[in-house]
This record gives structure tokens, sequence and C-alpha cells, in this order.
């Protein structure tokens, strides 16, 4: 990419030099010895822009450009991905640059790099905004209206518009932006329903975070039934899994026997086959909801050995801070239930650094209702006031965060145990815009560590560090 903007600055550079060559030579006054001078330096600028642009000035390529769907792309809208003879063009120069900017914003957000997730994310909205609205693509635009020429290069863009939406999603729902998360969800939610079958692939992530959403305000609930819908709307073993055991936390944040028992029969089956997945993203999770379902079961020990195996397979593989800041703060909670009180002190302190760096108040809470039991313990009276000063102001923000998004118009309206409803296309429809990308397509990067799949697995199921610890009871 750095070489290629050089070289655009390059070619910039000498079209500017060769149009002022040219007016010099349009002149008719020139002499024969200046206007051979200039001719010849004519001559060799042609030579060095034709160098860098493939082209000839009757604008034939010196190699046969390279097509993306049914659309030529030109010299300027190509990006050399390779040395010949493998320089062939796999994407548009455009989706080539947000999809840089989507690789950039899904490593950086579980390291909690969330202000380059946001540069990023804003840079690769605008590149495909606009790219959308040179294939016609405006407000309004739905899918049946698009020219059959356009449904390829659409869909590419509007699979790598979901991707940077989900992503924001998933960082505003960490930094506890409750409100910013319901106007991407939201925006999610519409261009599915204008493209529902270039977009079939999205639906179930869109339910996926429904449910991340609607379990971060505390509607448990509501959150179970939309992991659910997820896991229906999928064919992926993964993603059902990931499904599953969001449902599962949900369902034991409910606290009821009824809903206790659901849990154990959601978690039960993927934990008999959690050996057999890629990575260890899936595992994880299981054994984070398994061991925290063990410890509202009073069977502390066992807990505390699945969450600490658990812990370093995260630390070691993931790299992912939230989930390891919510896995601290169970094994301290453990350790503070075992009268640990030294190791409690020292995981809690983990886990509230951690949750600051992310902004994850929820997170914040727990832990300082943690310290302030370890204190009341230990007979810290000074410690234990200041604590709870914080823990109140804290949860005052809190308070008032769930409030402003609980009195939002998009509220219930995505928390509601209703599937998208969508205009079912006509049979010609259908085909004209399933003749666009593949419903399987995953432009998504995984994040778990492991070898790569024949099959490629649904964008949301990479969402694996979408605040798992909000998948557990508040107490606020």
């Amino acid at each position: 990419m750095k070489y290629d903007m050089e070289r655009m600055q390059h070619i910039r550079e000498l079209t500017n030099e060769l149009d002022v060559l040219n007016q010099s030579l349009s002149r008719p006054d020139l002499n024969y010895k200046d206007r051979t001078a200039l001719a010849e330096k004519q001559n060799k600028l042609e030579e060095r822009l034709s160098n860098y642009t493939g082209m000839n000035l009757t604008g034939k390529a010196s190699l046969e450009p390279a097509y993306f769907g049914n659309v030529k792309r030109a010299w300027p809208d190509k990006l050399e991905l390779a040395p010949p003879p493998i320089d062939g063009e796999w994407l548009p120069k455009s989706a080539v640059y947000a999809l840089v900017d989507l690789m950039v914003v899904v490593f950086s957000r579980p390291k909690g790099l969330f202000k380059e997730c946001q540069k990023r994310i804003q840079s690769g909205l605008q590149t495909i905004q606009e790219e959308l609205l040179q294939l016609g693509i405006t407000d309004g635009v739905k899918e049946v209206e698009l020219q059959h020429s356009a449904i390829w290069m659409a869909g590419v863009y509007l699979m790598l518009l979901m991707q940077f939406l989900e992503n924001k999603v998933a960082v505003d729902l960490t930094r506890t932006e409750f409100v910013e998360a319901q106007e991407a969800l939201v925006q999610m939610r519409n261009w599915f329903v204008r493209f529902p079958t270039i977009l079939q692939a999205c639906e179930s992530t869109i339910e996926m975070l429904r449910g991340q959403y609607a379990h971060s305000v505390g509607c448990y609930s509501e959150a179970a039934f939309h992991f659910l819908e997820a896991s229906k709307l999928t064919q992926s073993k993964s993603m059902q899994a990931m499904s599953q055991i969001y449902a599962a936390v949900s369902y034991i944040c409910i606290g009821d026997a009824e809903s206790s028992a659901k849990a154990v029969d959601l978690i039960g089956p993927v934990l008999g086959v959690i050996d057999s997945f890629v990575g260890v993203r899936e595992k994880t999770t299981a054994l984070y909801t398994y061991g925290f379902l063990l410890m509202r079961q009073q069977n502390l020990q066992e807990a505390r050995v699945r969450l600490a195996s658990g812990l370093q397979t995260t630390h070691t593989y993931l790299g992912n801070l939230q989930l390891v800041s919510q896995y601290l703060t169970v094994l301290g909670n453990l350790a503070l239930a075992l009268h640990d009180t030294g190791q409690a002190r020292e995981i809690l302190r983990s886990a509230l650094t951690l949750s600051k760096k992310l902004y994850d108040i929820p997170t914040q809470n727990w832990v300082l209702s943690n310290l302030t039991a370890l204190y009341q313990q230990s007979g810290e009276k000074g410690s234990e006031m200041e604590n709870l000063e914080y823990q109140r102001r804290k949860i005052e923000d809190l308070q008032q965060r769930l409030a402003t998004a609980h009195s939002s118009v998009h509220h219930n309206e995505l928390i509601e145990k209703v599937k998208l409803q969508v205009q079912q296309l006509n049979e010609h429809d259908m085909k004209r815009a399933i003749a666009g990308p593949s419903k399987s397509v995953d432009l998504d990067i995984p994040e778990s560590v492991g070898l790569l799949t024949p099959q490629p697995m649904p964008s949301s199921a990479r969402l694996m560090d979408q605040d798992i610890g909000r998948l557990r009871k508040r107490k606020v």
C-alpha cells in the first residue's frame, strides 16, 4: 500500500510535468532547437509515465487488464498484490485498503487499542460509502433495484461494511457505550433489510449482536432468545457452539432453577465436543462459562481448576485483555470465597487495571464489589470506605448509561423476541442477487490460534472477545 501511494504520487508529478511541457510545445514561435529538445524530453517523460501506469498514451494497457466480477478496472483502481506473473487483481484497490483497515481493527480490538480501532473503522466506512455511491447505492436503494453489473461489486463492499459495523458494535459494548452500539446495530439491521440475499450470511451475526446488546443492558431472557436464534441461522458448528455458550450464561444470570437447568443443558453438549474445534476460542469460552456455572453451584474447587486452565490458554494463545480481565475477576471472587485473601487481592487488582484500560464499567463494578468484601474480611476499614465511594461513582455512571440506553427509541426493537422481518424476493430477483458473492463469504480475521479450516466460519463467530464478562449477573 505504501508503494502504491508513492507510485500514484509519482504519476501525478509526471502528469503535471508532461502537461506543462505539452503547453510549451504548442507555442507557434518555438524555434527548432528548443522544440527538438522539448520533444526528446517529452518522449522520456511519456516512457517513464508508461512504466508507472502500464499504459501507453493511446490508453492501451501494456498487459491484459485485470477483471473483477463484470467490471473492468482502470489502472488507477488496481493494486499490485504480488510480483509477476501472479500480480492479478483479487479485490479492487479500495476494497483492499478497507480490508487492511479491518485487519487492524480485528487485531487491535482484543488488545484494547480502541483509539486505533475507531480511526480505522471510520476510515474503512468512509472508503466503502464512497464506493457504494459510485455503484449507485444511495439512501433507499434496495437489492432489487441494483443493476446486474453492479451486484457482485456491491456484495463485496456491503460485506466489508457489515464487518466494520460488527466490530464497531463490539468496541462500543466493551466500552459501555450502549447508545453508540445501538446505532451501529440498527445500521446493520437496515442494510440487511435492504439487501437480504446479498447479506444473507449476516443474519446470524445480527441476531448474535442483538443478544450481546440485550445482555449488556441486563435483559437476560431476551439475550438468550437472540443467541439461540443465531444458532439456528447458521450451519457452522463453531458459531452454534458460541451461541449456545452465550445463551447458557444468560440463563445463569437469570438465576432461577429452571434457567440454571437450561444452562446445564446447553453447556453440556458443547463441553463434550470441545476438543474437536480448531483453535482455542470455543474452548476458552466454554471453560469460562462452565467455571462460572460451577461457582454458582458452590463447587468452588472444581471451578477454580477449570477457570485456571482457561485463563492460561486465553493468556497464551488469544491475548484478549477483556477475557483475561473477566477470568481474573471470577478467580479473584473464588479466592475470596476460599478465604485466600492474599491471592484474591493480587488477582482483583490486576482485573481492575485491565477493566479500566478497556473502559469496561460493568466489570469494574464487579471487581470493586469483590474488593469491598475483601477489605471487610481483612478489617481494612479505611480502604473499604474509599473503595465504596469509588464504587458508588461507577455504579451511578453505569446506571445513567443504562437508563439512556433503555429510553432510546431503538432499545425495544433491538431486544424484542422477534426475528428480523424482510421482504421476500421473487425467484427472478433472488437469482440476480445470488449471482453476487457467495452467502458463505467471510472476510473477518480469526482471533484464535489454530489451523485453517476447509470451510469458512461465519463472521459473528469471530466475536469471541465481545464482552463475555457481560454474560454474568451484574450487581449494581
